[in-house]
């Protein structure tokens, strides 16, 4: 390996346990998942996937699990995610190098990623003395009623390679302070991640003598994902991915009358107003189209720009563009590294010859790099192109740091482009405008579940719920109200008369 990978050794990835962990057992499926590093090629490690006869195991123990862990207090849940919580403290240097080597971005970005882990365990901690219900007024005499929420049971989570530990523990730790167990399947794009979280949780559980089934981890492709969304055992699947994959589980998942939460697609837009301070407009974009080489679903894919500052805005990227260092994730120099695979590098050929075929004009070129550091093959350069929002290619989200531009003369044309795309994820106004901030947050404003001023739309802190509308999916996770999505609600109404008085004044005497 070209790359220090010591780290593999601190969180027990290397040598006997390599390829055989699924969370609550062995695997000896005899199938295995290779996960190899887009940074340089080098194999990284094996995963056993899981068979179907595995799975029905993983389900079962998870179910007798959820019988102990539903009636322990939520404070006392809490404290298992605190200690989670510290122990990534303790991991973080070496799950963050983990995360940039196995998935490519940025080693800050790596670590920021489990700062994300720390950060939720925080926020559940809290949460877990504060899982309030509803007092209400009953229109019968001497009667009280209530409503309260439960635990749901086992929550199905599928995350995406993009973010390979953060996105599990969002949906995870706030379901555990619920009351529910997780069964988690990790992208088969980045499974030594999954390994790394579960084996340190599963360390947790076991000095708290909690019953391992708590928190579950199968490994796989697409199948393994249908067997939880076809299981009626799990009432709630959190999935993250493409609008494709969303619509295709979304559907499963409502057949059986589940309940399905979605963070699919995004094609998030800036709108830059004359009255934008352009430090803050280069930062922002910048970081949002080349953050995690364009592989996030807040990633800024489009730039709606006045156009009495058009040339200005352009010229001032072309010189940013030109600037960012491409290279090994691993060495904080480099602003970006390589997207996840070569499958990701073609995908990202193939925009770039759509959006050239239907008239945009590249006034920063892509290609794939080469040479000295670059062997993966999976590193390329960050893109710009002059394009119409009506474009095939435009409206759809490509996975990949290819940046669009185009102009507006007014806010309401403005916003008319940024709403004008199927996605509805994140968005972001740069101006120091009062009234223009403030009709772009109205309801005639963004369309997005998220909507910025002055920030970009990449990037998103675990206070604040996170989701969006349209084929992005309308879920909503981390923080805000978002954990009433792992529970179930239950009205109660107690009478503490000696009669039956019957609502609405029904009558019925024996």
């Amino acid at each position: 390996m070209a790359n220090n990978t010591s780290f593999l050794k601190e969180l027990n990835l290397s040598g006997e346990n390599d390829g055989t962990w699924t969370g609550i057992h062995s695997s000896n499926s005899g199938n295995y998942i290779s996960s190899y590093s887009p940074v340089d090629g080098s194999l990284i490690g094996k995963v056993s996937t899981t068979t179907q006869e595995e799975y029905e195991s993983v389900v079962e123990k998870a179910q007798e699990a959820f019988k102990t862990w539903r009636s322990m207090p939520a404070p006392q849940r809490g404290e298992i995610v605190r200690q989670y919580g510290e122990a990534l403290r303790e991991k973080k240097d070496a799950l963050g190098r983990l995360v940039s080597y196995e998935m490519g971005k940025s080693l800050q970005e790596g670590w920021g990623e489990v700062q994300e882990m720390i950060d939720i365990c925080d926020f559940a901690v809290g949460l877990s003395r504060q899982l309030y219900g509803l007092s209400m007024h009953s229109e019968r005499a001497s009667h009280r009623m209530y409503e309260q929420w439960h635990p749901m049971g086992i929550v199905g989570i599928i995350s995406a390679f993009n973010f390979p530990v953060a996105v599990w523990s969002w949906n995870s730790m706030i379901a555990l302070i619920c009351g529910d167990v997780c069964i988690w399947k990790p992208s088969e794009k980045a499974p030594m991640c999954g390994v790394a979280c579960q084996q340190i949780f599963q360390d947790i559980l076991k000095k708290n003598t909690v019953p391992e089934g708590v928190s579950c981890l199968v490994n796989g492709d697409y199948k393994v994902g249908e067997y939880m969304s076809k299981d009626t055992r799990l009432p709630l699947i959190s999935a993250t991915g493409s609008t494709r994959m969303g619509k295709i589980v979304a559907a499963e998942v409502a057949s059986r009358l589940g309940k399905s939460l979605l963070e699919l697609g995004g094609n998030n837009a800036i709108i830059i107003t004359p009255n934008a301070d352009m430090k803050i407009v280069l930062t922002g974009a910048v970081f949002g189209a080349v953050g995690t080489a364009g592989q996030r679903c807040t990633t800024t894919r489009r730039l709606i720009v006045h156009s009495s500052i058009y040339d200005q805005v352009k010229e001032v990227l072309t010189k940013a563009y030109a600037q960012i260092k491409i290279g090994d994730p691993l060495d904080s120099e480099n602003h970006m590294g390589p997207l996840i695979d070569k499958d990701a590098v073609d995908m990202y050929l193939k925009a770039i010859d759509a959006a050239k075929s239907e008239g945009a004009n590249f006034i920063v070129e892509g290609g794939v790099l080469e040479g000295s550091g670059y062997e993966s093959g999976c590193y390329v350069k960050p893109c710009i192109a002059e394009a119409s929002n009506d474009m095939k290619i435009v409206q759809h989200e490509t996975f990949a740091p290819i940046l669009y531009i185009m102009k507006y003369d007014d806010l309401e044309e403005a916003i008319a482009l940024q709403n004008g795309v199927p996605q509805g994820l994140s968005s972001a106004i740069m101006t120091d405008s009062l009234r223009e901030a403030e009709k772009f947050l109205s309801a005639a404003g963004s369309d997005c579940g998220i909507a910025n001023v002055n920030i970009g739309t990449s990037g998103a802190e675990i206070g604040g719920a996170f989701g969006g509308e349209k084929e992005t999916g309308g879920g909503r996770e981390s923080g805000s109200d978002a954990w009433k999505a792992y529970m179930r609600r239950q009205t109660n109404t107690i009478n503490y008369s000696e009669n039956v008085p019957l609502a609405q004044g029904i009558k019925f005497d024996l």
